[in-house]
């Protein structure tokens, strides 16, 4: 046995609260990154991103002693246990990229010792897990599941609430062999909330299927709001009339749906897929939303040259800084090749944007992109009011205001305020 419980490779978004939280219940862990700003951040106790509870566990554990920083992965092979938490991209024709992964496994492979587990922990198309103990199998000659274990483990917190699901989501675990499930399991159990044991491809699936089951979700209230522009109804009043009072209602809200995770997770089963194309028809939809907010913009108020436009909000969903695959950049490029003025505010994200009060000055339109907490608030609203044109039009697919209006004007907006 080692002096080090857990290495986790990869510190970003979902491997640094887990370093965190490990070495926050007293196992010595290495947290690797090949990120020079991460790991000059964190070294001195500072979170390079928003998560919360996360700074006060930072000073607690470097305090402590209990967790330290490389930007070696050969270093990892030192802990009893690896957690990789890479991202997993897919290339543009719909195909895994494995190149990270296999990157790691041949800095580890050398230093490999009988006896260590190595986790997937970030999202993976069906079968990862196991070429990944096949490719340890094949170049170490490791018997899986007795030398050493391989298991998924997949991360499903949601962003922002990591330190609460932890403690309380149930942790699948799909191992490789008689007992990698069992040592996973045990290491993950250090959080108290239940392990679940599967096999590593119904492991894979329950991830996967997650995400594809909130993003294809999502997808229907966006088609309707662009139904509903077809044939002049109000998308607010009809997702209304499916719900109300009924059973088998649910209908979700319109809104920008995209994020590292949904926008490209339907591809890691869309690559073998046997019903080839339902999963990217579900994608162009909510790909098409910021097209279809531009051209509603444009029928309500011609053209968009020189006139000035401000997005609120440029992170993937509300009361994050995370701008990763997030839709906002898209509609603000379809919005300058339309020759339109871009003014960008969002108090979340460490990107520099104006000042709400100078992105909305003289503004002919206002976009909400984002339906950050601090958007849907009277005091937005007034500033909307006294800032815009009084004509502006004010383009919100997520009602932050009530207003029941995908394509509102301020001066609604203003009466709404004062009703």
């Amino acid at each position: 046995m080692s002096t080090l419980d857990v290495a986790v490779i990869g510190t970003g978004r979902v491997g640094l609260p887990l370093a965190l939280a490990f070495a926050d219940r007293g196992l010595n862990v290495l947290g690797v990154d090949r990120s020079p700003q991460i790991l000059e951040a964190v070294r001195d106790g500072r979170m390079p991103f928003e998560e919360p509870g996360a700074p006060e566990v930072l000073q607690r554990v470097t305090a402590a002693g209990t967790i330290s920083w490389s930007d070696r992965v050969a270093d990892a092979a030192a802990a009893d246990h690896v957690v990789i938490t890479l991202g997993t991209p897919s290339f543009s024709h719909i195909e895994i990229d494995l190149r990270d992964i296999r990157s790691v496994l041949d800095d580890l492979l050398p230093h490999l010792r009988p006896g260590t587990s190595l986790t997937l922990r970030s999202t993976i198309a069906p079968r990862t897990t196991a070429f990944v103990a096949g490719y340890l199998r094949k170049h170490r000659d490791f018997r899986i599941g007795e030398d050493v274990f391989v298991a998924h483990a997949p991360e499903r917190i949601a962003a922002g609430r990591f330190f609460e699901e932890i403690v309380s989501l149930p942790c699948i675990v799909g191992g490789v062999g008689e007992r990698s499930g069992e040592v996973v399991g045990e290491l993950f159990s250090v959080f108290g909330a239940p392990i679940v044991q599967t096999t590593p491809e119904q492991a894979e699936l329950a991830k996967i299927w997650t995400n594809i089951l909130r993003y294809a979700t999502f997808a229907l209230p966006n088609l309707l709001m662009m139904d509903c522009e077809q044939y002049d109804a109000n998308v607010f009043e009809v997702i209304d009339l499916i719900n109300r009072d009924y059973p088998r209602g649910g209908m979700k809200l319109p809104g920008f749906t995209a994020g590292t995770c949904l926008r490209k997770d339907f591809a890691f089963s869309e690559e073998r897929s046997t019903a080839p194309g339902m999963l990217l028809a579900a994608s162009r939809v909510n790909e098409s939303v910021p097209l279809f907010l531009v051209e509603g913009a444009k029928r309500r108020l011609g053209s968009l040259e020189n006139k000035k436009v401000a997005v609120l909000g440029l992170a993937f969903k509300s009361a994050t800084d995370d701008e990763r695959d997030s839709l906002s950049h898209k509609l603000i490029r379809l919005l300058e090749r339309e020759l339109a003025d871009v003014a960008v505010h969002d108090p979340w994200v460490t990107t520099p944007t104006q000042p709400l009060t100078d992105a909305l000055d003289g503004a002919d339109a206002v976009m909400v992109a984002a339906n950050h907490p601090e958007f849907c608030t009277a005091e937005t609203l007034a500033a909307i009011a006294a800032c815009a044109t009084p004509s502006a039009l004010v383009i919100d697919p997520w009602n932050c205001w009530g207003a029941g209006q995908v394509f509102g004007y301020a001066s609604e907006l203003a009466a709404l305020r004062t009703a």
